[in-house]
């Protein structure tokens, strides 16, 4: 005899007399209640479901010749692997030349609309005439995001992008992925749009986070959410997307570097991270142009780190680069 049930709202009551039809029911009860699984942008690409995979991201190459010897280190004899290169700066010809003999580097755009060194700066490569609202009085780049958010239009910032995209093409500078120094693309929707709109051209990645976001959204939590509704648009264009994005490294004690990226790729949650470093290789002249040569060191020895190598490997965490994940990407559509 079978038991009487009754469902009134979300209550149950079964006999117990049978406790494996209660067991079936309240199982498919749950299962109506409980959301499925939403599958990672990791999964999206072809990993496993548990896979915790990672790219070791060095930003700011090309900006001075420690920069490229720090950035060029972390590659050869560290655990990094992937980087992007500020165009407007004065030592992006020695990395090209790097480039032309290792092209086979995960080497990106780190579009670059401000120049925050007091000693040390840069000015656009379209031209003050073509970007004025990008100019300070120096006819250098702004010092600050908020400076460029008050003076750039969207139009500007477009013909700066692809005045750097432009000169990396004639310099012959691989490009797997496009990203954006001091985060100023991702300061403004109307910015975002036009960042988006090149990478999506040119079908070149873009950075952008869109999958658990654990720590992109404590560290940048209102740009998350108005970039929310690009996250499908830019996937449906052909274009991967990570899962998270981890930025904070630049905060933390040189001295505790190491330890603190370990502590780090330990508790990553699956799915596509990044990590940004900005690794230079400690010069005299480098602390003359900023106050951050300490930290950076930091972050070069870091990547070097044994422990890290180690754990990378104990963790069984999967190192990746964009280069990967756009052939990923044309995979999944396959």
């Amino acid at each position: 005899m079978c038991p009487d049930t009754h469902l009134r709202g979300w209550q149950i009551s079964i006999s117990h007399r049978d406790s494996l039809t209660r067991s079936l029911v309240v199982a498919t009860i749950l299962s109506w209640l409980m959301p499925s699984h939403a599958a990672s942008f990791a999964e999206r690409l072809g990993w496993a479901e548990d896979a915790v995979v990672v790219i070791l991201h060095v930003d700011d190459v090309g900006m001075s010749h420690s920069s490229n010897r720090g950035a060029i280190a972390s590659i050869e004899e560290g655990v990094a692997n992937s980087w992007a290169v500020m165009m407007p700066c004065p030592w992006v010809s020695e990395i090209a030349q790097y480039l032309k003999d290792h092209p086979s580097v995960d080497s990106g755009l780190h579009l670059t609309l401000t120049s925050e060194w007091k000693p040390y700066r840069w000015g656009p490569l379209a031209g003050q005439s073509q970007v004025p609202g990008l100019v300070d009085y120096e006819g250098c780049l702004w010092s600050s995001v908020p400076q460029v958010l008050a003076s750039a239009s969207a139009d500007e910032i477009e013909i700066e992008i692809r005045a750097q995209l432009k000169r990396a093409l004639n310099l012959g500078i691989p490009i797997t992925h496009l990203d954006s120094h001091m985060g100023t693309l991702f300061a403004h929707p109307d910015y975002f749009e036009r960042y988006a709109r090149v990478g999506i051209e040119h079908e070149i990645p873009i950075l952008v986070a869109g999958g658990h976001l654990t720590h992109a959204r404590q560290e940048n939590g209102e740009a998350v959410r108005q970039l929310k509704p690009w996250i499908e648009k830019i996937w449906q264009a052909g274009l991967p997307v990570i899962d998270d994005l981890h930025t904070g490294s630049y905060g933390w004690p040189a001295d505790e570097k190491a330890a603190r990226l370990i502590d780090l790729l330990k508790g990553l949650k699956p799915g596509i991270t990044e990590i940004l470093f900005h690794a230079s290789e400690p010069s005299d002249i480098f602390p003359l142009i900023t106050g951050s040569s300490a930290s950076r060191k930091g972050d070069l020895q870091a990547l070097l780190n044994q422990g890290v190598r180690k754990t990378i490997q104990e963790e069984g965490i999967i190192l990746t680069t964009w280069r990967e994940l756009k052939e990923r990407r044309k995979q999944a559509d396959q």
